[in-house]
């Protein structure tokens, strides 16, 4: 018994990070789905930000935005003050442009009730969420509207990208390494069938496919995708959308980010359990494989350690065992490697994989004990 939990501990962990991205990957080369891409003279977009105490931000992200090519595509541009106390009526007002519609909130409830009461308002039939920090490339609103000519895409997600740092950090490295893990998955994802969710920092929905959602809700970017899905509609990939971003160059800054992520991936399980089951839920082996399975990845690391300690009467084993010891101490050297300013390129993905894990056990102890806070922190 204890040599078969090794081993099924051991294949989850295998499945979870190498075996699942090589089967979409594989999935999406043997049956891909093809889509539309066609941009339509004059189509134009609503464009939703909801935001709390970003007055400088939004004046500088709208500036560029409304200034850039782009700006032909806008319709108008509402943005959801949720319970600001900073004076970012007047960072729209010198903007000018009116096609800039302010609303205040005077109670901060969250993204998901902003967007719940926005959504609903805006003109065009396409609509771009997006938030107030990352600054959107030259082109992104008209590569994501190309998808819509396709009838079967209700959702589009952009691609988060990071500027060029000048910290070249151990922590920097890693995150980097795990973000073109991600992309590589969803790309392949969005190629077989759908994404189970988008990039929060910028992704469009037609407005017919958004449907309200908990005020409660942690991750709006992969609820409001899902609920689309699941009602029929395809949410794919756009690479070619870009928000950039400043990257971090904390691992312990990235955890914060993470824990809420991971805690709002475990929250999706209680707030919609239907879509655990294959014949409710279109992409089951997609949003499973992503998003459930990685939460019981801690699990299955302690299950793999403990069980192959019982078995170390057998030479195969000490030699795993001894495989463990050094992926460990490897990250331990990454985490060391960043706490004292060394960069090192052999050790941040691993520092970055146990950093990931252990803020899975934080952040599934908070789902536990009901910890959810929908109301976002600066980072």
């Amino acid at each position: 018994m204890t040599e078969f939990i090794f081993w099924f501990s051991l294949a989850g962990l295998v499945y979870v990070y190498l075996g699942y991205p090589i089967l979409v990957k594989v999935l999406a080369a043997l049956f891909p789905m093809r889509r539309e891409r066609q941009l339509v003279d004059g189509q134009k977009v609503s464009i939703v930000i909801a935001c709390h105490n970003e007055a400088e931000r939004i004046k500088n992200k709208l500036a560029v935005l409304l200034s850039s090519v782009q700006a032909r595509c806008i319709d108008e541009v509402l943005i959801g003050s949720d319970g600001s106390n900073d004076d970012i009526a007047a960072s729209v007002a010198s903007l000018n442009d009116p096609r800039i519609r302010l609303v205040e909130f005077s109670e901060r409830r969250g993204k998901p009730a902003v967007l719940n009461d926005l959504v609903p308002q805006c003109r065009s039939e396409i609509v771009v969420l997006c938030d107030a920090r990352q600054i959107l490339s030259d082109d992104a609103i008209p590569e994501l509207l190309a998808n819509f000519a396709d009838a079967k895409i209700g959702v589009v997600s952009g691609e988060l990208m990071f500027r060029q740092s000048s910290n070249d950090s151990t922590a920097g490295r890693g995150i980097g390494a795990y973000w073109r893990y991600e992309k590589m998955i969803r790309r392949a994802e969005a190629q077989f069938r759908s994404v189970p969710g988008a990039t929060g920092a910028l992704y469009a929905i037609r407005r017919e496919a958004f449907r309200p959602i908990p005020d409660s809700t942690l991750l709006d970017d992969v609820v409001i995708p899902m609920v689309a899905v699941t009602n029929g509609w395809r949410c794919v990939f756009e690479r070619k959308a870009i928000a950039w971003d400043d990257p971090s160059d904390s691992l312990g800054r990235e955890a914060i980010r993470k824990r809420r992520t991971i805690a709002g991936a475990a929250q999706l399980i209680v707030h919609h359990p239907s879509w655990l089951l294959p014949w409710k839920n279109p992409i089951w082996l997609e949003f499973v494989s992503h998003k459930v399975l990685r939460l019981v990845s801690p699990a299955l690391l302690v299950s793999v350690a403990a069980t192959n300690i019982l078995l170390l009467s057998e030479v195969p084993y000490s030699l795993l065992l001894l495989g463990q010891i050094c992926f460990y101490y490897s990250a331990f050297a990454g985490w060391l490697c960043q706490k004292i300013g060394r960069p090192s390129s052999i050790f941040g993905v691993q520092a970055m994989f146990l950093t990931l894990n252990a803020t899975t056990v934080v952040a599934l102890f908070d789902a536990m004990r009901g910890r959810f806070r929908v109301t976002w922190q600066r980072t």
